[in-house]
């Protein structure tokens, strides 16, 4: 009995000097190792009413767990980026043109897609 003690125990020394603490603990307990998360990117468009861009709107995207706001002026192509998004958190986004606004969008936890691209459309008529 003492020797299957000694023994699991250098098992559990050498699986955590191997694999490290979180590893090593879903290895001895049958479990997977956690992930690690990957940071999400949102880009998009800011259009008009004829699909035509609006370079030099503003898009707003809000952090709706601790209700930051980060604002991205877009390019000349009406194009905009949002990169290293959390991807446990909801982000709403929408833009604003000489004192429009286009609906808001939402990326919500559960899209688990990478790469999120949401066109938004400000209606100039």
């Amino acid at each position: 009995m003492k020797k299957l003690l000694i023994a699991a125990g250098v098992l559990a020394v050498v699986v955590l000097g191997v694999a490290g603490p979180d590893q090593a603990s879903a290895q001895l307990f049958g479990r997977e190792p956690k992930k690690e998360d990957k940071t999400r990117l949102l880009t998009g468009k800011v259009i008009d009413s004829n699909d035509a861009p609006l370079a030099n709107a503003v898009v707003y995207l809000t952090n709706t767990r601790d209700h930051s706001v980060k604002t991205y002026i877009v390019s000349a192509e009406g194009t905009y980026r949002f990169p290293a998004l959390q991807p446990t958190i909801d982000y709403e986004v929408y833009a604003q043109y000489n004192k429009r606004r286009s609906h808001t969008k939402s990326v919500s936890q559960f899209d688990n897609r990478q790469q999120v691209y949401i066109d938004l459309k400000i209606e100039t008529k």
